[in-house]
């Protein structure tokens, strides 16, 4: 089984897909990047990391190829370690190891897993259809000297005002009729600031009486509508930590009173394909509480205990 296929698929989603027993491929945004000695725009993306140290099985990659292949967990998780086995005997033998659309791992001096991201395979949903593109630089010399040869070239024109005899009655005239303006325009202002007097008492006079209103139809109300009951459905929680799956269900029913007795909110779900009874510890809302959690059960209860995701 090409189980690169399905990491690149949950390369697009998750910001981190772990191998079991072999290391995890993380992912972080990176922004447009523009690189001035080729002019090359980028768009966004999402750049690829290898950490060989992330080997616990998160339950995540096995639990997507069972359903992609419509195949019981148990029998992903085997296909996974044997594709691992096959993974670190190439990196031996060939000294490289080629996952197409990913990259490419190999192994240094000082016997260590080198990653070489593949960088023709963007996993930014969102800069789907973006590709990087080349802006040929502005030249913007020769217009400037252009610009500084046509100031050079303009005439200065020089205007010499023309004097003329004026009427000394003209003035007197012009004086006049500034002084109608004047006043004028005082008598407009306050015959404005009636107007605005005016429309300010009769606008009162309308709200009291809808204040009124309000009040008449507030506390005088024969027959008042009923109240309506809202009812909020409980959300459905798609991540759980598995405690085992038993194929007696008296067995399972003992396990889950022995974890509830321990404080877990354990439960238990339908029987599943294989014909087991499966047990949980408890449900979580996001990846990072059920991650949280499992730490915490594997460190103090159970080291096999993995998540399931799936909405129940």
């Amino acid at each position: 089984m090409k189980i690169e296929l399905y990491i690149a698929q949950l390369l697009y989603r998750y910001q981190c897909v772990t191998v079991p027993g072999f290391g995890a491929f993380l992912t972080e945004i990176q922004s447009a990047q523009l690189r001035k000695n080729t002019h090359t725009f980028s768009p966004p993306k999402k750049m690829i990391s290898f950490n060989s140290y992330l080997k616990n099985n998160d339950g995540l990659l096995a639990n997507h190829i069972a359903q992609a292949e419509k195949t019981s967990y148990e029998y992903a998780v085997s296909a996974i370690q044997f594709e691992v086995f096959s993974w670190k005997k190439a990196v031996q033998e060939n000294g490289v190891l080629t996952l197409k659309n990913i990259g490419e791992i190999s192994m240094n001096s000082d016997m260590n897993l080198v990653f070489t991201p593949c960088d023709t395979t963007n996993y930014l949903t969102s800069s789907f259809g973006l590709a990087p593109f080349v802006s040929p630089l502005v030249k913007r010399a020769a217009f400037e000297k252009e610009l500084e040869l046509i100031d050079s070239q303009e005439d200065v024109i020089v205007l010499i005002p023309e004097t003329k005899k004026t009427n000394p009655y003209l003035k007197y005239a012009a004086i006049v009729v500034l002084g109608l303006g004047l006043t004028g325009s005082a008598c407009y202002s306050i015959y404005q600031n009636q107007v605005a007097t005016q429309t300010l008492i009769v606008e009162k006079s309308v709200q009291k009486q809808v204040q009124n209103k309000i009040q008449e139809a507030t506390f005088f109300i024969k027959s008042p509508i009923p109240a309506v009951t809202l009812s909020i459905k409980d959300t459905k929680m798609p991540y759980h930590i598995m405690a085992g799956a038993f194929r007696s269900e008296a067995n399972a029913e003992k396990e889950l009173q022995n974890l509830t007795q321990l404080g877990y909110k354990a439960k238990r779900i339908g029987v599943n394909k294989s014909g087991l009874f499966p047990v949980l510890y408890g449900s979580y809302n996001t990846l990072a509480e059920a991650q949280k959690a499992q730490t915490e059960i594997q460190k103090n209860h159970n080291p096999d205990a993995w998540i399931l995701i799936e909405s129940l």
